[in-house]
């Protein structure tokens, strides 16, 4: 962690799952009168303000954290995140480089947040999962009555793909899955399906599902 003196904080602003109209105005205000900006391509493209110094995310964070830590000399540092700053994102390393206090956050509305809205569907007692690039522990999958999954999918790990890691968990061809993708924008799909059709369609990732048990199967 970062042990020299800093004057300056590191914004962290959740920028929510893509539309603008669901980033918050704190973050926006952050945003738009921001001096040194720190995002993905496509978050820079999307609310570049014109006059920042800015910075790119891409493969290679160390450098990044790098230009944050030699930029903080001169100014605050907002750095954007999709969705929520709390679930998998830069926040994880900015806190192991440097000091919490100087750190603030500013959330943001998840992709998995609106996908269980989308659904009018509580997700309080939802496992939220990710196979984004990773790989949940097998008793995170493991079936049981009335579970509820959410999941943020890649193109790897996908419908197709999870439906049978979940049937080899002990969920059932029965269980419903909900495939969403290209969630807050114009083209915004939801498929309703269930484990066992997932299995034999053609698979879709870069997204979130949502799987429920189907209280049918309820012994």
């Amino acid at each position: 962690m970062e042990t020299l003196t800093m004057t300056h904080r590191i914004i962290v602003a959740g920028i929510g799952p893509g539309d603008s109209s669901y980033l918050l105005p704190k973050a926006q205000n952050y945003i738009e009168n921001a001096r040194i900006l720190v995002g993905g391509r496509r978050a820079l493209a999307d609310y570049s303000n014109g006059r920042a110094k800015e910075c790119s995310i891409g493969a290679d964070i160390p450098s990044v954290l790098e230009f944050i830590r030699t930029s903080l000399s001169e100014d605050d540092v907002v750095v954007m995140v999709s969705g929520d700053p709390g679930y998998y994102s830069l926040l994880d390393a900015l806190r192991r480089t440097f000091p919490i206090d100087r750190i603030e956050v500013v959330p943001g509305i998840s992709s998995l947040q609106l996908a269980f809205a989308r659904l009018a569907l509580p997700w309080h007692g939802a496992r939220l999962l990710s196979f984004h690039g990773r790989e949940p522990l097998p008793a995170e999958l493991t079936y049981a009555p009335a579970a509820v999954l959410g999941m943020l999918t890649d193109g790897k790990n996908n419908s197709q793909t999870i439906a049978v890691r979940l049937l080899e968990c002990g969920w059932h061809d029965e269980d419903h899955m909900y495939i969403c993708t290209r969630l807050s924008y114009e083209d915004e799909r939801i498929v309703t399906t269930t484990l066992g059709t997932a299995v034999r369609e053609p698979a879709v990732g870069h997204g979130v599902i949502i799987v429920c048990a189907n209280e049918e199967n309820i012994e």
